[in-house]
Formats: C-alpha cells, structure tokens, sequence
C-alpha cells in the first residue's frame, strides 16, 4: 500500500508512522524548573546526533490542557537536562513517569525513584540507571503544520558529561546488551536489546 503523509489518509485505527521508524530509544528526561521543582518524562522521539562533540534531541509536542510540556517549559528556562537511560528493570516506573501531571507535581516521587545529584548540571539523574548524560540545551527548533501552527519542537542539547553504572563496563566497552535498553515501536508496544552482534565495515 501507498498513502499520502501529508493527507494521512492511511485508513487505519491508529497512524502507522511510530510503528515503521522502530524501535526508538526512550530519552528519559530530568529537568528541573528555575523554582527548583524536578520534572521526569520518558521521550519516545529521541536519539543522538553527532559525535564529536556529542549533541542529543528530542522531540517534545504540547500538553492539551496547558500548552508547553514541562520539560521543554524547564530546558528552556534553566538551559538544562539529563538524559536517563531507560531499561527493563526500570520500564515500570519509565512508564509511570508519562502520567500527565500539574508542573508542581515531583514525578520521581510519583514513580517510586531516587534522585542522584549530577556533577555539571543542576537536575538530577535517576539513581540506579545504567548509564545517564548531562546536557545543555543547544537550540529549540519549532515543527510547524501546514496551517503554521506550532505544536511541536525539536529540543537539541550538547552532552556535557557522561554517567555510566561500573557494573556495564567490561573489557574498556559498554556492555548495551546487559544494560537491556527499552525503546518505543508503535502504538502501546516497547522492546529491549537483549544480544548484540558485530559487523565491520568493509572498509
């Protein structure tokens, strides 16, 4: 089948789009608010951008009732976020983390979790992740419709330091398999890497 992007004139229940760019990575996103209130959501459009110097992004839509998400209101006024890997251990409280909740609202306490303070930043990572990056936000790119109205935005941060749990490190390399990444695929379904493989350029 074929259909037109713009249209979404797919006929299905649901849109297919999230269910064909899959699996995504999940930025888990800590921020805190220039009032100090902690703010943590899981991010489903997320990945890296570049490596030398690292830069991550998001993308982060607009809350029904109240316009700007609260991790984009507090990135935007504090200039800062951490990134949270999340994995299967933690995939409850990932989970319980999207609630939509009032920005007064501390959703590491909604989810069970402990803060662990950061070393560059001011918001806190989630204690006991396996790995974490310190960000600082780079630029805040609009997503306009066709119509020019805005309701999302591509939030870009350069990662300024890097966390990672000692028990994932084996031989000076990452073990990603063992720290059993979650991402996002379609409609309400996630996955996790649990085997990696390896394959060399042929050049």
């Amino acid at each position: 089948m074929f259909y037109d992007a713009i249209k979404n004139d797919h006929g299905f229940q649901y849109d297919p789009f999230k269910a064909i760019v899959a699996p995504r990575p999940i930025g888990w996103i800590s921020s805190q608010a220039a009032d100090g209130t902690v703010n943590l959501a899981p991010y489903s459009f997320f990945n890296a951008f570049a490596q030398a110097p690292h830069y991550v992004a998001f993308g982060s839509g607009v809350s029904v009732a109240d316009g700007m998400k609260d991790s984009l209101s507090n990135i935007e006024a504090t200039g800062e976020f951490v990134l949270n890997l999340a994995s299967f251990n933690l995939r409850e409280e990932m989970n319980a983390s999207s609630r939509n909740a009032p920005p007064d609202v501390n959703e590491f306490d909604e989810a069970g979790l402990q803060k662990e303070a950061s070393v560059l930043v001011k918001p806190p990572r989630v204690a006991g992740v396996a790995a974490a990056m310190e960000c600082r936000h780079f630029q805040t790119i609009p997503l306009p419709g066709d119509d020019g109205s805005v309701d999302d935005h591509m939030v870009i941060g350069r990662v300024v330091g890097i966390y990672i749990n000692d028990d994932f490190i084996n031989d000076g390399r990452v073990d990603t398999a063992g720290m059993q990444p979650i991402s996002r695929l379609g409609y309400s379904e996630y996955a996790v890497v649990t085997e990696a493989f390896r394959m060399r350029r042929p050049d």
